[in-house]
């Protein structure tokens, strides 16, 4: 065939002759091509090797995962009332740590650093990683969201107001996010193209969920950094399929309407959708029909799998489609009931964050499919996690069991942190991954020269 012989490219410019073609011929092709297969954008031949170690990395993710969930258990035991969210970070936890560990840039001598805006509601996940470093103290995580306290605190959602040596930019779960990393991007630019700042690399990052896409504020922003080319422009979409209070989209998929929107923006769209466990069966698809079939599944349905039985999965999966049947086979109940979303696949995200990092003359979005409260056994997918502010005593003491968190039942119940010994291997690989990226994140310094008010 054409693309076996002289490749995509080539594929592409033929393609596109014809499209030409037929216009000139007055034959109007109304199909746009905007939408993608549902499924990775990456294929397994393109996925590059993973330069880390994933199980130290777990390890790690396993700690701040515990740590973020326990303040705010912390928070809701103290009887303050003051809140906190544990279902976010705990779907974001796997994206977070894969850009910290091999792409988050601190700002050096030869590098410009980049610019990271987080989901507000998964700061927690961020101090528990500053307070594994030692960066932050147990009485400031003790006082989440309880900043004048006499030993300190930690604010809600990230602002560098209330923690100047700290957080990089404000942010909120209300749609400012989107144009305030659109317009830092554009404002780099400007200042690169008049000389005022040195082209020394540097890119802005934020992170975003998908039912805060629908903020106004989102969408209606996108085009100014497709027009401005802002190449330094990363957007991650956490497509949990979950807002506050309810599905996102029940009776449709939230990640092919962004992939519409963005690609006919001019965004490069990079979707993230399935783990590796989903490879082997879409190797033995020669039929298509599992391709199909996601494709006919609405995100009503993948968020009933998420808190359905193994079988329950299975017979509303397969329905009666033998040739479906025959390629879920290869599959036991207890592997289709744990089966991953490509948002917790460590080399799944690595991927697509190396190719957005390679990106030019466009900005990218990444739209990872997750779950939400993903870990939180008895919760993960359900309507009431984005609320779930406590766990019984036996919970959490499962909790920390399955986490390998290494405290007593009684430390477990009261959702104490831990911070793993100085001379242990997950911190030894955590600082070194951060040496390497120029030191930690999140890190604020102010460096202008104070101007004399004129006269």
């Amino acid at each position: 065939s054409l693309l076996r012989a002289d490749g995509p490219d080539r594929a592409k410019t033929i393609f596109r002759a014809l499209r030409d073609y037929l216009t000139d011929e007055n034959v109007i092709v109304e199909d746009a091509t905007l939408n993608t297969p549902y499924r990775n954008t990456i294929p397994v031949a393109m996925q590059p090797g993973y330069p880390g170690s994933i199980d130290t990395e777990q390890r790690i993710e396993n700690i701040l995962r515990w740590n973020a969930m326990a303040m705010v258990l912390r928070g809701f035991d103290s009887g303050t009332g003051v809140g906190g969210h544990i279902g976010t970070y705990a779907s974001a936890a796997t994206m977070m740590e894969v850009g910290l560990n091999h792409f988050f840039h601190t700002k050096t001598d030869d590098y410009g650093g980049d610019l990271v805006s987080i989901q507000a509601h998964a700061a927690p996940g961020i101090y528990a990683r500053a307070f594994v470093e030692g960066r932050l103290s147990e009485a400031q995580l003790k006082n989440f969201r309880r900043e004048l306290q006499p030993e300190g605190g930690l604010s809600s959602y990230p602002h560098p107001r209330n923690m100047p040596d700290f957080w990089q930019m404000p942010c909120a779960s209300m749609g400012l996010s989107t144009p305030s990393a659109i317009y830092q991007a554009r404002f780099a630019k400007y200042l690169e193209n008049r000389g005022l700042k040195p082209r020394n690399g540097g890119k802005v990052w934020t992170f975003i969920g998908d039912g805060e896409s629908d903020e106004p504020e989102v969408l209606g922003t996108i085009n100014i950094a497709a027009r401005e080319r802002l190449d330094n422009l990363i957007m991650v979409v956490n497509c949990n399929l979950q807002r506050l209070d309810g599905p996102v989209r029940g009776n449709g998929k939230i990640i092919q309407e962004l992939e519409r929107s963005f690609r006919g923006a001019g965004w490069q769209v990079i979707k993230v959708i399935w783990s590796g466990e989903w490879d082997p069966l879409f190797a033995i698809d020669d039929e298509g029909v599992l391709q199909e079939r996601m494709e006919q599944a609405v995100d009503g349905d993948y968020q009933m799998y998420s808190v359905a039985t193994a079988e329950e999965v299975r017979r509303h999966w397969v329905g009666d489609n033998e040739k479906l049947d025959e390629i879920m086979r290869i599959l036991s109940d207890e592997e289709i009931r744990v089966i991953r979303r490509g948002g917790h696949d460590h080399r799944k995200i690595f991927a697509a964050f190396q190719q957005a990092a390679q990106s030019s003359d466009r900005p990218t979005v990444i739209l990872i499919k997750t779950i939400r409260g993903y870990g939180m056994q008895g919760y993960e997918g359900s309507n009431a996690v984005h609320q779930k502010k406590n766990l019984s005593p036996e919970e959490r003491i499962d909790t920390a069991r399955r986490l390998g968190i290494p405290l007593d039942e009684d430390a477990a119940a009261r959702a104490d942190s831990y911070r793993p010994p100085a001379d242990s291997e997950e911190l030894r690989y955590l600082h070194e991954r951060r040496e390497a990226l120029g030191g930690p994140w999140p890190v604020r310094k102010v460096d202008c020269p104070a101007l004399p008010a004129p006269a």
